[in-house]
């Protein structure tokens, strides 16, 4: 019997060894005994054919109904065709060439056999190319035990590859399974008993040869338990560890850098993000190291996309390039300068339409100075304004104030007289006249004076209003741009091709500039953008509008705390591209602060260093210096810092990003660099991702940190209900969808239909023929050869006709898509934000151009056709006014099927973190539980993460109690060697140190 650390080689020989080891990661008997199951086949279950999946490799069961060898090719070549029948469909089975001999020989009228191969179509039939096969009667040589396996009711089907099909994975099994009796039990007699398990060699007996669905159950019960209790028993006695590592209590000075920061701030911080800097704050003042996952966007948004424009006593500058130091004009007229600029990545942004016609953009968390009806001054966000844009009978509620017109100049030349330049304008001008910017930038008089110029040659004598006729397009923005500057009111109006009348309002002299109100705020995408502090007591600025800027982070505070208290403090980034933006993000966020001890740095200042593997030797070795002296209070690096000639003065706080690139090794190492000028102190450690994890995930992958939860979920939106429609089954379903879609049109409200694809317009890859009815490039789902057997996904140009024609007739129906021309795309887009009409069919551009608090339906087409997180992203469209929000998923997909699976859950919430956790069940554990991740050499086989809650939280209980009763598991031998096989060789030795 062999040992269950017995490499397979010398039980099962080369060949079969190798393949295990190379294709499935088996190398020992141990490992062979825990590749389990991933089903069972019962008697005649793997004989329906007809419910056979396409481009899947499949077992199958079944009898051989005929068998005949075809010549082809003029007769030089010749295949075998195997026709197999089970009374629910038939399979073809095809061999080619030399290899048809065996198969002929063996694959007789009247056999029955396991077939094993990925499912494919010829000809509009099933078929499998050269299977592997195992004949289950008696004739065959070693069939005794293939028939035995059948007629014990329950089939193993193990997890298989190409080169090794299920039933060769079994009859390797059976070679190692007598060694299960020496499996060490790791689980604690008393938990045993009180759990109701099965001893560990009786599971592993009849997870791999049950005789009933009672075996089974009984052993998968017990295999999670040992994984899930092994790996909580780690984690727990990582945990206790931590708290018996000695740290320097770091506790910010009064007065210091991070007051010093906070000062900069024109707001204060939002509730989330002030009760998670109050958990950080308590745990860095202890003595003991902090130990806490930050996940959640940690950003506090009020920025604006870096092409978004900031008004300058020169004119307008992108918001980008922004500095610290430059000046801007403020509202009021006045002007300051910027004294923070805070770059924010990308993030989702919103376009307000103005009454004008005119837009800005902005994040979700900008905030607006407006006006209601009542003339009360407000300060609201974004979101705010988009759950409250209208009142009841629908007209705007809120108003923007104009900014105070002020002096611009650009110092360029103006050669020729404001006023004439205007009527020169006006009356030569063609499709390309422009104001040129030096008379754009200009002084107010200036400025008037060309305005006035282009409205007494354009529009006759103008007064206070005034209509601008026939002007090309960019001159009709010029002239528009003129009057705003000025306080005024202008708006556009296509009167021909690119033409454009502009109707003008100026103010009174010396009276006050006219207001705009938002009709409209719309989805625009997602873009890279910052935020700007301006040294001014409205921290206020103007772009097209009055507004209000500034951000933080969480951990950036942190880190200066850190500093205040006499420490240093690392992050590190997986990435140079990520550390650089944050060395970048810091520096300008901090501004003079992050200039400490250099000429004009600020005096409560600190340096922040840059460390990556590309940078030259001489900045690389101030770097280090400025490290090891305490120069620096702050480094931002990758994986460079974790490199022995990384030295630190006294290292007080680890930050790590986007935990999910790094190892626990990897930050470890870091850690341990706060030993090198404090005898055994270790520093404090900061775990961010900005991805939600679901509660099972986080007492997993992160089971030896504390959560921390920055929760910054749109507010104030109404509820949207998801239903299913199966629309095969149930076919008068969709025909009450359509319904619904009326109902909501004649209660004043849109709808969305959106389908996975455009229409018989899509392209074909270049030098591939598209024959009749292929599927386009939406669909990967299927192989060239069955695309006249498997429908191509629904087409929006289809679908929108159909409509029209049929359940929506009479409605104002319309299509939007990705190939249509943007002049074309923008006005569908104008006219469905006005209500002009009813439903819109689209494509998933709707994702990012298109928000319109009135649509409250949609009906995604093919909706297993898409992905979670599109699916959530896609329902967010309705469900953003007062009305609550409808979302029809249609399938045609069966319902035992995952894929309806899938789309049940995503009906179920709107959760961000559930569906992670159904974006988690997708994936399966496997990409989570990685070796670089967790420290355990090969993903959980039998615990499911997501399923098996109930199973970790008790298991966490009960380990955290062991642990603490007995911290070196000396009661319990059985359980550490359990732990040195889960574990990684290091790992086990630092869990050891604790």
């Amino acid at each position: 019997m062999a040992a269950l650390d017995e490499p397979l080689k010398k039980i099962l020989g080369g060949t079969t060894a190798k393949v295990l080891a190379e294709h499935l990661d088996l190398h020992t008997v141990g490992d062979l005994l825990h590749h389990y199951p991933r089903r069972y086949a019962e008697r005649g279950e793997l004989t329906r054919l007809s419910d056979l999946p396409l481009d899947e490799h499949v077992t199958v069961v079944a009898r051989v109904a005929d068998s005949r060898v075809l010549k082809f090719n003029g007769g030089r070549g010749q295949r075998l065709e195997v026709t197999l029948t089970d009374g629910s469909g038939r399979l073809r089975l095809v061999f080619f060439g030399k290899g048809i001999h065996k198969p002929h020989k063996d694959l007789l009228p009247g056999r029955r056999a396991m077939f094993a191969g990925k499912v494919s179509v010829f000809n509009r039939t099933l078929q499998l190319a050269h299977p592997d096969y195992e004949l289950l009667d008696g004739d065959a040589e070693g069939g005794t035990d293939a028939v035995s396996a059948f007629a014990g009711q329950l089939l193993p089907i193990y997890p298989a590859c190409q080169q090794m099909a299920s039933w060769k994975i079994s009859k390797a099994v059976d070679a190692v399974l007598p060694s299960a009796r020496d499996a060490v039990d790791p689980l604690p007699e008393a938990l045993r008993d009180g759990r109701e398990l099965v001893p560990l060699t009786e599971a592993l007996l009849k997870i791999h040869r049950p005789a009933s669905k009672a075996d089974i159950a009984a052993a998968r019960d017990r295999l999670k338990w040992d994984e899930a209790y092994v790996l909580q028993v780690a984690l727990a006695r990582r945990r206790l560890a931590e708290t018996q590592l000695p740290a320097v209590a770091r506790r910010p000075a009064a007065g210091g850098i991070l007051d010093a920061f906070d000062a900069k701030l024109p707001f204060t911080l939002t509730d989330g993000q002030q009760k998670v800097s109050r958990e950080i704050f308590d745990d860095l003042a202890t003595e003991h190291p902090m130990h806490r996952l930050l996940q959640g966007e940690v950003g506090s948004g009020k920025a604006q996309p870096l092409d978004a424009l900031v008004l300058t006593p020169r004119g307008f500058l992108p918001m980008g390039e922004m500095r610290v130091g430059t000046e801007v004009v403020v509202p009021s007229g006045e002007l300051a300068v910027v004294d923070g600029v805070f770059p924010q990545g990308e993030r989702e942004v919103w376009r307000l339409v103005l009454s004008d016609g005119s837009a800005v953009e902005c994040d979700d968390e900008h905030l607006w100075i407006v006006r209601s009806c009542d003339a009360q001054e407000r300060v609201l966000t974004t979101r705010e304004l988009r759950r409250d844009l209208n009142d009841p009978d629908g007209r705007p509620r809120w108003s923007i104030a104009a900014a105070v017109p002020v002096d611009l100049d650009d110092g360029g030349d103006r050669p020729l007289d404001p006023y004439l330049l205007g009527r020169k304008l006006a009356e030569d001008g063609g499709p390309a006249a422009r104001v040129p910017d030096a008379y754009r930038n200009a002084p107010r008089k200036d400025r008037l004076a060309v305005l006035r110029g282009l409205l007494d040659a354009g529009s006759g004598p103008a007064g206070a209003t005034a209509v601008f006729r026939a002007a090309h397009r960019p001159l009709a923005d010029d002239l528009a741009w003129l009057v705003r500057s000025l306080g005024g009111r202008a708006r556009l109006s296509a009167v021909g091709e690119g033409a454009y009348d502009v109707d003008v309002a100026l103010p009174q002299e010396g009276g006050a500039g006219f207001g705009r109100t938002i009709r409209a705020i719309e989805h625009a995408g997602r873009k890279p953008v910052q935020c700007i502090s301006v040294r001014h007591p409205g921290h206020a600025y103007v772009t097209d509008h009055f507004t209000v800027t500034h951000n933080t982070m969480v951990a950036l505070r942190a880190m200066l705390g850190v500093v205040d208290s006499g420490g240093q403090a690392a992050m590190l980034a997986p990435t140079e591209v990520l550390a650089q933006q944050h060395h970048r993000s810091i520096t300008e966020m901090m501004g003079e602060l992050a200039e400490g001890g250099m000429l004009g740095g600020a005096e409560q200042g600190t340096k922040v260093v840059l460390l990556t593997g590309s940078m030259g030797a001489a900045a690389r070795r101030q770097a280090l210096l400025d490290l090891v002296t305490g120069e620096a209070g702050i480094v931002v690096g990758t994986h460079a810092l974790i490199e022995d000639k990384v030295q630190f003065h006294d290292l007080g706080l680890v930050v790590v990003d986007e935990q999910h690139r790094f190892g626990v090794e990897q930050r470890d190492a870091l850690r341990g660099k706060g030993h090198s000028q404090r005898e055994k102190q270790t520093p404090h450690l900061l775990v961010m991702t900005a991805t939600p994890i679901p509660r099972t995930v986080a007492m997993t992958v992160f089971g030896d940190l504390e959560t921390s939860v920055l929760d910054q979920l749109p507010a104030g939106r109404s509820p949207i209900a998801t239903h299913v429609v199966p629309a095969k089954d149930k076919p008068h379903f969709l025909a009450r969808a359509w319904e619904r879609v009326r109902e909501e049109v004649t209660a004043g409200h849109q709808g969305y239909v959106v389908c996975p694809r455009i229409g018989d317009e899509e392209d074909a890859p270049k030098g591939a023929k598209k024959p009749a009815g292929s599927k386009g490039a939406a669909d990967q789902a299927g192989s060239a050869e069955d695309a006249e057997e498997k429908r191509p996904p629904l087409a929006v140009l289809d679908i929108a006709g159909q409509l029209a024609e049929g359940p929506l007739a009479g409605l104002r129906v319309a299509v939007l898509h990705g190939r249509m021309a943007p002049d074309d795309k923008d006005e569908v887009m104008r006219r469905f934000a006005a209500g002009e009409l009813d439903v819109l069919v689209a494509t998933t551009v709707i994702e990012v151009g298109v928000n319109v608090p009135n649509a409250t339906a949609m009906v995604i087409m093919d909706a297993d056709r898409f992905g979670v997180s599109q699916l959530h992203q896609l329902r967010g469209r309705v469900g953003r006014g007062a009305a609550p929000g409808l979302c029809l998923l249609v399938s045609e997909m069966p319902e035992a099927g995952p894929a309806r699976a899938r789309l049940a859950a995503v009906a179920a919430t709107l959760d961000g973190f559930e569906l992670s956790r159904i974006d988690l069940e997708q994936r399966r554990e496997g990409d989570v539980l990685g070796q670089a991740q967790s420290g355990v050499r090969s993903s959980l086989r039998m615990l499911a993460v997501i399923e098996d809650e109930e199973v970790i939280a008790a298991a966490r209980e009960e380990a955290t109690a062991l642990v603490t009763a007995d911290p070196e598991l000396t009661g319990y031998p059985e359980l550490r060697i359990a732990l040195s096989a889960l574990l990684d060789e290091d790992r086990e030795q630092y869990l050891d140190k604790g």
